[in-house]
């Protein structure tokens, strides 16, 4: 497979390249195909859209004819990353970590090709550690760190100017652990360059420098390796990108329904949605700039927002969600979910209340009962005004009899009611 020489000067005009480790980076991509990677603790059994920006930068270089490696980090999860943390992460154990690395693993596999012309591998850093003491890291890893340049680093000197926090000897130590890391990738796989967001700059300048001091205890002419970072993703009003008041949004269908993350890009601001598309989507240059002046134009019309929502529900869903995120999407806006599939129509209310009862009390359940055991109305007395009064609506029909009572055909497959107070208020009834 050729080499793409144009992806550096394409990545900073995407605005990627936030620092370079050697200005001859650019050269060396345009002549050859590169190894690198990136790495990804598993603090959790699912990688989150805070993540999204180093792996779609692996399959670019993927798909420019580069050699990406995607590394869960089964060793440096034990131990756990200082870069931008306040305060000293929980350590997990080694049965939650071999849990999430599996969870991981699997988002990786949808995002990057591991067959092909061109396959990306797939590395457990854990395996680097396999027979080797303590002893032996100390003496043939940690003898080339001086604690002073340690301590100069960023992640480690806001941990150490914190005296109620302070840093742990174990956190400490991961810069050591993730240098190792690229050097091993470097020696085993021909790895020569690694990239992070600009908060790992210092573990990737540990990682350049432990490969050329290896070289030079073993008397071999220092490798030329390269480090590159990233910019960390944040939103026109300072606050931090993939966050929502319920928490991150999650590349994973069972911790952010399809519907959800659909629905978190179409609601980015105006002033972002040419960045986002320019970090993560693979739209051309060309296109990109005609969605921004759409946008601009028309900010009603959302063009950027919908095509941004459709390209990445489309790579971490697949066609099939992004299908139902979008029926979802209009169903609510229009009142059509009777039209929804079972699972969109969860989806699309996953943040909804939602109430519980077994599938015999379907059959001749009251609205009025209804609408007052879940709270949308505060009393039956108020049921039946609202009722009344037209603003109570099943599956999206209004319905202005107090008399109506559930059956078997009322029921959305066999199991669902939506109840409707007003515009927006929704609650979920599931029988059985």
């Amino acid at each position: 497979m050729s080499v793409n020489p144009n992806l550096y000067a394409e990545l900073e005009w995407r605005g990627l390249v936030k620092q370079v480790t050697d200005p001859d980076l650019s050269k060396a991509m345009a002549g050859q195909s590169l190894t690198l990677y990136a790495g990804f603790d598993p603090t959790a059994d699912s990688l989150h859209v805070g993540h999204l920006l180093p792996l779609m930068t692996l399959r670019r270089f993927q798909q420019a004819g580069h050699r990406s490696i995607a590394v869960a980090g089964g060793a440096t999860g034990q131990v756990g990353d200082p870069s931008g943390k306040a305060s000293e992460r929980q350590l997990l154990t080694r049965e939650i970590i071999a849990r999430n690395v599996k969870g991981i693993e699997a988002i990786m596999g949808r995002l990057l090709s591991f067959d092909g012309a061109n396959p990306a591998a797939l590395v457990n850093n854990a395996a680097f550690y396999d027979g080797m003491s303590y002893l032996d890291f100390l003496r043939d890893v940690g003898k080339h760190f001086t604690v002073n340049m340690m301590l100069a680093k960023e992640s480690v000197r806001a941990r150490l100017e914190d005296r109620d926090q302070g840093i742990s000897y174990t956190e400490f130590s991961y810069m050591l652990l993730q240098a190792y890391d690229f050097y091993r990738l470097h020696e085993d796989e021909g790895c020569r360059l690694q990239i992070g967001g600009s908060d790992q700059w210092g573990n990737i300048t540990a990682g350049c420098e432990l490969i050329r001091r290896m070289a030079a205890a073993h008397s071999r002419p220092a490798p030329q390796v390269f480090g590159l970072t990233l910019p960390l993703v944040l939103k026109s009003d300072g606050t931090k990108f993939g966050k929502t008041e319920g928490g991150a949004v999650w590349l994973s269908a069972d911790r952010t329904p399809p519907y959800a993350f659909y629905q978190y890009f179409l609601n980015t601001a105006d002033s972002d949605v040419g960045t986002l598309l320019r970090y993560f989507t693979f739209l051309p240059k060309e296109e990109i700039e005609s969605l921004e002046r759409s946008t601009k134009a028309s900010p009603e019309g959302r063009a950027g927002q919908k095509r941004l929502a459709e390209e990445m529900t489309l790579l971490v869903h697949g066609a099939d969600a992004l299908k139902d995120a979008q029926a979802a999407t209009q169903a609510l806006f229009s009142g059509g979910v009777a039209s929804l599939s079972a699972s969109a129509l969860m989806d699309s209310l996953a943040e909804a209340p939602r109430t519980t009862r077994p599938a015999a009390q379907a059959e001749g359940a009251t609205l009025v009962d209804l609408l007052a055991e879940t709270g949308l109305c505060p009393s039956k007395g108020q049921a039946r005004k609202d009722i009344q009064a037209g603003g109570i609506y099943v599956n999206d029909q209004r319905v202005q009899d107090v008399a109506w009572k559930a059956s078997g055909t009322s029921l959305l497959h066999g199991k669902f009611l939506v109840l409707r107070k007003g515009k927006k208020t929704y609650h979920l009834v599931i029988f059985g």
